[in-house]
């Protein structure tokens, strides 16, 4: 039913009642486990400042997974342009290329990756928010050196992270594979896929335009279980609806009962209509659409659930399905 690759997108929960340490160590164990499925990459998030996900530089774990992997491609998804230097990002994804030749990407996105406005500024220096720009600048100084000596003669895979049609032009313009982030904002994936295709210009870093669409996934054996398991989730969302960022990230059974108003209810409903939860048969079925409908060249799944064993579990019934309804 599924006809292109599927990847994972690793948000490095970190669950109530744990700690970050124990986050790090889930990350090289779920990677293994990945690896043996046969999932073909794993990007992990810069996130900041957030009880739920952990602070952890991306390039520090897609190393400690490296360790601890042979085949599986691991990447940023993505390490945000406007924290960084983009010869810092270019030595350091750099170095991991000639550590793990031709299997590091170099994901790259735009936002702050925290809704606290004293670290997004402490993470620029004390600057306000980067311009279109000086975004710009940063994406194609980053792209510049990694092919000048500092890259080490071995080039990381760069993609450019998109929600918005400012985004898919840019990623043409600089003939980049584009991933979408359908899992953040499902209304704006179209557009951007639209504009995308419409403007790109062929480069050394791709032919012809390359989609990766990336979706929330949730699967279990039973809708109820699904839908369980989405619960802590929709807590640190309906959090976000308020303008809460500091909302930690319950057990299913806390976030059971968690009383959210109708409007959050409905919200969160619709929300969850535009990604993948349910059965495998449920799950499948919505990613053989979304790829489809997007022309997707590539699947990427997010599954932000609690408890490590639950998180693989989704991933092993997504592909145990996928395999045991492909043709021969």
């Amino acid at each position: 039913m599924i006809n292109v690759p599927m990847s994972a997108l690793e948000v490095a929960v970190v669950e109530s009642g744990t700690r970050g340490v124990e986050t790090l160590r889930d990350t090289a164990v779920f990677a293994r486990k990945l690896e043996a499925l046969g999932y073909r990459r794993i990007w992990y998030a810069e996130h900041h400042h957030s009880p739920a996900i952990g602070a952890f530089p991306p390039v520090l774990l897609i190393a400690h997974a490296a360790a601890s992997t042979s085949s599986i491609r691991l990447g940023s998804g993505g390490v945000l342009a406007p924290n960084h230097a983009p010869i810092t990002l270019a030595e350091q994804f750099g170095t991991l290329a000639a550590l793990h030749e031709d299997r590091i990407d170099l994901g790259i996105g735009r936002g702050p990756g925290t809704f606290d406005e004293a670290t997004a500024r402490a993470l620029r220096r004390g600057a306000g928010s980067a311009t279109d720009q000086e975004y710009h600048d940063d994406v194609a100084a980053i792209l510049s050196l990694l092919v000048d000596e500092v890259a080490l003669g071995l080039l990381p895979e760069p993609w450019l992270l998109c929600s918005s049609t400012a985004g898919a032009a840019l990623a043409a313009r600089l003939g980049l594979p584009i991933a979408v982030a359908h899992h953040i904002r499902p209304d704006t994936t179209f557009a951007v896929l639209e504009r995308y295709r419409a403007e790109f210009v062929p480069s050394q870093w791709c032919e012809q335009p390359r989609v990766l669409t990336c979706v929330e996934v949730i699967c279990a054996e039973t809708e109820q279980e699904a839908a369980w398991r989405a619960g802590p989730m929709d807590v640190v969302k309906a959090g976000l609806l308020k303008g809460l960022s500091d909302i930690p990230f319950p057990t299913p059974a806390d976030a059971a009962a968690h009383p959210f108003t109708p409007e959050e209810r409905q919200a969160l409903a619709g929300f969850r209509a535009q990604q993948a939860c349910g059965t495998p048969e449920t799950v499948v079925r919505r990613l053989a659409q979304l790829a489809a409908e997007t022309g997707a060249d590539e699947l990427m799944l997010t599954t932000p659930v609690y408890d490590l064993d639950a998180r693989v579990r989704s991933y092993e019934l997504v592909k145990r399905y996928c395999e045991a309804t492909t043709t021969p």
